[in-house]
Order: C-alpha cells, then sequence, then structure tokens
C-alpha cells in the first residue's frame, strides 16, 4: 500500500512553509501607535539551541591494499569534536542492529533496470540487514511513496521489493531522501542500549533531482543529528538505455543551456574548464560546505555528496560493477565497520563541528563522518 508524500514530510515542509504564510498576513503599511501610548518594541530574538547528547560515528579501517581492518579494539580509536577529545561511550564491530530505509527511484528513465531491483530483496535481507535488522521501503519519481514500513519480516521486504512499480520521469530525490530522513529519525530507541541500532539511507537512484521543495543541504544535516549513514549505488541512465530493447530517446539537459550542472570551487569564477576540474573535488570538502550553507549546488553529485557527509558510500555501478555487486560490497562493509559513540563534552555550540576519527597504527585509513551542524 502506497503511502502519499504529504503524510510522510509533512512536518518537514510546514516547517519551511511557515513563514511565508506569516509573511502573507501582514498589514500592507506601517502601523501608526495610538496618541499616548508607548511604543511596544519587539521581543529581543534569540537563537534556538539544539542539543546533542550521543553522536554515533560508525568508521571504515583499511590497510595500503585496500582491505578491511577488523581486529582493533576500542583503545586503539581517539575521537575529537571541534578539536577536543573524547570519550567512547559505544564500541562495536559490525554486529549492532540496522534499522534501515531503501530508497529507490523507480522512474521511466530507469526501466531497463527495474528487473534487476525487483529480485535485489534476498541481497538486501541476507547480506545488508543481517538477522536482527529492520527494513521499509520509499520509492519515488514524480512522486514519493512508502511501498513498506519498517518490518524485520524478509518475506514482506522481498515481495513488496519484487513487486516494485514503475513510475513517471521525475526524480524528486531530494523530497524522497527528506521523507526517508524523517521515517527514520522517528525510530524509537532501545531502552538501555542508546547506541545500539544503526540508522541506514539505502539509496538506489541516479545522482539528480527534479522539481523537489527540499533542500539538500537541510536534508543531510538532519540525517547528521539523527546519526543517519548514507549509502548509495549510484544508477546509470546510460545503462539502462544499453540495456533496453529500443532505441535511447533523447535525454533533456538537467541544466539550461550555458549553465553548469555542478557547482564552481569556493572563491573561483565557473567556466568550461573549472567545470571538468569539479569532477576530481574533495567530495567530503564539497559535503561540508553543502551542509554549512544548506544549500542544492551539487547537481550530478547529490549522492556522492550525501555519503560523504554522513560516512557512508557511494559506488557508481556503470563499467564493470552491477547492481547485485555493489549491494553486497556495502553489505560486507556494514559487517566490518566499528560503530563509535561518545557524548559531545560541548553539546549545544552553534555551528558546524568537526569529527576526527583516528587510529594510533600506521599505514591505516579511516573512513567516517566529518561532523555535524547545529543551528
Amino acid at each position: 500500500m502506497q503511502t502519499p508524500i504529504h503524510k510522510i514530510v509533512l512536518p518537514f515542509l510546514l516547517a519551511l512553509l511557515a513563514p511565508a504564510a506569516c509573511l502573507a498576513q501582514a498589514p500592507e503599511g506601517p502601523i501608526s501607535p495610538n496618541s499616548g501610548v508607548a511604543v511596544q518594541r519587539p521581543p529581543a530574538q534569540s537563537r534556538i539551541k539544539v542539543q546533542v547528547s550521543l553522536v554515533n560515528t560508525p568508521a571504515v579501517v583499511r590497510n595500503r591494499k585496500g582491505e578491511m581492518v577488523t581486529n582493533l579494539d576500542a583503545k586503539d580509536f581517539q575521537i575529537t569534536d571541534n578539536g577536543v577529545p573524547q570519550k567512547i561511550t559505544h564500541f562495536d564491530l559490525g554486529t549492532d542492529p540496522i534499522s534501515m530505509v531503501l530508497l529507490v527511484e523507480n522512474s521511466s528513465r530507469i526501466a531497463a533496470l527495474l528487473p534487476q531491483i525487483r529480485k535485489s530483496g534476498i541481497l538486501f535481507t541476507q547480506t545488508v540487514l543481517g538477522p536482527t535488522g529492520e527494513a521499509a521501503i520509499v520509492s519515488f519519481n514524480d512522486s514519493v511513496d512508502k511501498l513498506q514500513d519498517f518490518t524485520r519480516d524478509t518475506a514482506a521486504f522481498e515481495g513488496t521489493l519484487a513487486q516494485l512499480p514503475q513510475g513517471t520521469s521525475g526524480a524528486k530525490l531530494y523530497d524522497a531522501m527528506a521523507a526517508s530522513v524523517e521515517m527514520l529519525s522517528a525510530r524509537p530507541v532501545p531502552p538501555g542500549e542508546k547506541a545500539a541500532t544503526r540508522r541506514i539511507l539505502f539509496i538506489l537512484a541516479e545522482s539528480i533531482d527534479y522539481g523537489s521543495f527540499a533542500r539538500l543541504g537541510e536534508v543531510l544535516r538532519r540525517a547528521q543529528l539523527a546519526n543517519i549513514t548514507i549509502y548509495a549505488v549510484g544508477l546509470s541512465t546510460t545503462r539502462a538505455e544499453l540495456q533496453a530493447k529500443h532505441p535511447p530517446e533523447t535525454q533533456t539537459p538537467i541544466t539550461p543551456p550555458g549553465t553548469f550542472p555542478n557547482p564552481p570551487f569556493p572563491g573561483s569564477i565557473q567556466t568550461p574548464d573549472t567545470a571538468a576540474e569539479r569532477q576530481g573535488v574533495d567530495a567530503t570538502a564539497l559535503a561540508v560546505w553543502v551542509v554549512q550553507h544548506a544549500e542544492n549546488v551539487v547537481k550530478g553529485e547529490a549522492l556522492k555528496t550525501a555519503a560523504a557527509a554522513t560516512g557512508g558510500e557511494h559506488l557508481a555501478t556503470f563499467k564493470d560493477r552491477s547492481i547485485e555487486k555493489a549491494i553486497d560490497e556495502i553489505g560486507g562493509e556494514l559487517h566490518a565497520q566499528y560503530n563509535l559513540s561518545y557524548a559531545p563534552s560541548d553539546n549545544t555550540a552553534s555551528g558546524y563541528h568537526d569529527i576526527s576519527v583516528t587510529v594510533d597504527r600506521k599505514n591505516l585509513q579511516v573512513r567516517s563522518r566529518p561532523g555535524y551542524y547545529l543551528p
């Protein structure tokens, strides 16, 4: 049974529209005070403080060969928050249960890939979720629909995905991400196990968006505060065209003529040359910039940015990596991932909080979330 987007992200949209509604009701022109009555001054504006009680920081450690290292202990890790050392309060290696939303594009543009997606349910239940995980399914095209609420019933999950319908040609990716983040944020925390559940947003989609109300930067802010890690398998329209039985239709450019799909480097002017250089941009640095500014300036890079902002991974499916192989790789990582948690010593300071996770052994690389933003 499908649930329309207004039932999933209504609180998210109301928060965005409320200021406009208030402005629409304001009277025109200045208001003259009554004679002999002192003018009432507006109350002083105060910044809304958000307190973070616990920060979950999943970390993947690899050696020089790219192999995952799984023999570390909590004492081997050091975490700083805005440069201040933090005490690790929870440590686990790949066994904490997973609460996942599978966000899947079902637009007509990737129709040739839908049969593969429909068959992938068993990979998610056996390779990604494990025996204790729960998952929901959300699809998107011109609309965002909840196809399956959170369940531990593997047959129900696999059956829902097997019946994934084909939608229209739209791609409201950011609205769909906002809906998924809200669903995961609302999941209850088990008593006495404040850090025990890993919240995962797993996206199967192209990295483009058409017509969303939500802004990517704001969605990623909420994901970071809710300790949600985003993994993405980037679907390729080109691959879908090659697999289709009919000639591909002409694709509509995602940006107007004379404009560029990607943002320029901060402080630079956008030109064809600098746009080409953007292909090698540091995804983590871009993710931090997008979160700090709550912007939508990463067309063509949205999935990479989302994964980098939350400590997850983005895998493309063009070339020699299939959808099935990508899902299997991510599942393997999730079950060899260190889950570290800490209660930040300065949990109300507004602005961006940089997180650094390091290990005291040589020749090892750590991938974790870069930080979070407090309004």
